[in-house]
């Protein structure tokens, strides 16, 4: 007679026959029983297609795994939202793209350089290349909205004030601050600050822009409005976005190509398109906001 099997799929008996090997691979087989072993990881990293690729990357704060064997593929030209539940490894995962921190194990590799393996200058020198909007624009409250934008420019170049100053001026007049130069960062609206924060991340003119939760704090009609400047200074200047939310509405409006990211592996990536028409329970239930699937509140 074939072995009977209990609610769990487990044939009836043979539990206790499991040695702790087994029994800790069927556990991380059921953890990641939604997370999709066809990613599109291929391709020469130097070739256009893909600004970033994360290759295996593991990652433990505390002893507990933050990455866990995280693979995905950021293309270029292209607004990418990272989407997931909060405390899922979105903000880790930010800190590795621009080196602050690095893997474990497993390798992140930004336009074709390997980052755990670069020298500092070399890092640094990437880092000029990524512009980072902050939460809350994270702006130096001693400055003017003026100096704090200029701060790049002159820490990492060699400008005159003039040519400075024209630069200053252009980016803040494209996120609409041109009256706010001499404001002082308490003086401003949350609003405001994140458009300060996004001028300072696009002053250095950088080939990646990476945005951490860029609508925390803001309403509505300000996060539509937010992401509608994100898109414009897209098109205008171009280069790899990188928008990481856990907010449904401003994937669906920017997002081009989304990845969705769970217990520190991602569970599905591709264009918005398929994303939103995806037959994957955890997919559909967190694209839907639904309360019905596989996310609990556990």
């Amino acid at each position: 007679m074939g072995a009977v099997e209990i609610a769990d799929g487990t044939p009836e008996g043979s539990e206790g026959d499991l040695d702790a090997e087994s029994r800790a691979t069927l556990e991380a087989a059921s953890e990641f029983e939604y997370h999709s072993n066809e990613l599109d990881l291929t391709g020469d990293p130097d070739d256009g297609n893909w600004s970033i690729r994360c290759l295996d990357v593991h990652k433990r704060l505390g002893g507990i795994p933050v990455l866990n064997g995280l693979n995905v593929a950021i293309p270029d030209e292209t607004i990418t939202v990272v989407l997931g539940p909060s405390g899922t490894g979105k903000s880790v995962l930010i800190k590795h793209l621009i080196g602050l921190m690095f893997p474990d194990s497993g390798d992140i590799i930004v336009r074709g350089q390997s980052v755990p393996s670069l020298t500092m200058p070399k890092l640094l020198e990437l880092r000029r290349r990524i512009g980072v909007l902050f939460q809350d624009g994270a702006l130096f409250g001693s400055m003017t909205v003026y100096d704090n934008v200029a701060f790049p420019l002159r820490q990492h170049t060699d400008y005159s004030e003039a040519k400075i100053s024209e630069i200053v001026r252009q980016r803040l007049a494209d996120v609409g601050l041109s009256d706010a130069l001499d404001d002082m960062p308490n003086q401003l609206s949350g609003g405001m600050r994140k458009r300060a924060g996004f001028a300072r991340a696009l002053v250095m003119e950088p080939d990646i822009v990476i945005f951490d939760e860029p609508d925390s704090g803001l309403d509505p009609v300000r996060t539509a409005l937010l992401c509608d400047l994100i898109q414009e200074m897209h098109k205008v200047y171009g280069g790899t976005y990188i928008v990481v939310t856990h907010n449904i509405a401003s994937a669906r409006q920017i997002g081009e190509y989304i990845a969705l990211l769970w217990r520190g592996r991602i569970v599905e990536a591709g264009d918005a398109e398929r994303m939103f028409s995806s037959d994957n329970a955890f997919v559909r239930q967190f694209l839907s906001g639904s309360a019905e699937g596989p996310l609990t509140m556990d």
